[in-house]
């Protein structure tokens, strides 16, 4: 039976949240062991947004947005709304109306398995959204979904107050239990990562920044010069 709404779920600690903006989408999920990342055909409706947030998870039924409404009462400062339908359909769940009351209250922005619109109207605003289509279809009113539940979304697990990194590369997902954790390992990562930039940046290459001469050498890598090749090739 749909219609439920949780109120008041835990939450991922607010500083741990804010500071997941710092590092991207790439870095957050090699960070966690390769993990979370929601599927590829989630990607932003317009270019240049970064944001980390904490999910209010909602699920809709196809071709209505009630339950949208209904879960804006239920978000505030720092939130990220993350809906799925529950069948696939791409119609145009949220626009710059639903986007202007989301924002009023704080919210970072919206991922979605389904379409949106109004999509000029959001770029100015400057308000995020992650989503499956775009499509100017409209839903109707009426059939209730349930908000700040456990949701599968684009592939993955996302509990109400896990944290949400998304830019231009795509969305992960941080479990909220293991955020402090992830948030150390994003650190240390992007730590690592502008010590090989500086090497990168000084005409080093890959095979010798990262140490993959030893790896290629089990892998059986074999040089031949040119003329040598030719002999091999009978020409």
């Amino acid at each position: 039976m749909s219609g439920l709404v949780v109120t008041n779920p835990p939450r991922t600690e607010r500083g741990v949240v804010d500071a997941f903006a710092a590092y991207g989408v790439a870095t957050v999920h090699e960070a966690q062991g390769r993990t979370g990342l929601l599927g590829s055909h989630l990607s932003p409706v317009w270019s240049g947004a970064r944001i980390s947030g904490s999910a209010v998870t909602v699920t809709v039924a196809p071709g209505d947005n009630t339950t949208i409404g209904v879960a804006v009462e239920q978000c505030g400062e720092g939130d990220v709304l993350v809906v799925v339908p529950t069948a696939p359909c791409d119609m145009g769940y949220f626009g710059d109306l639903l986007a202007t009351s989301l924002q009023a209250r704080g919210v970072r922005g919206l991922v979605i398995e389904a379409g949106v619109r109004d999509v000029a109207d959001l770029q100015e605003m400057g308000f995020p959204v992650w989503s499956k289509a775009v499509s100017a279809e409209g839903t109707t009113k009426g059939t209730l979904g349930d908000v700040n539940v456990p949701i599968s979304i684009a592939g993955r697990i996302v509990e109400p107050g896990d944290v949400i990194v998304a830019d231009d590369d795509g969305v992960v997902v941080v479990p909220r239990l293991k955020a402090a954790d992830v948030l150390a390992a994003s650190k240390a990562r992007e730590e690592k990562e502008a010590r090989s930039r500086a090497r990168y940046a000084a005409g080093e290459i890959a095979l010798d920044v990262n140490d993959m001469r030893p790896l290629l050498e089990r892998a059986g890598i074999r040089y031949v010069d040119y003329e040598d090749y030719l002999k091999e090739q009978n020409r």
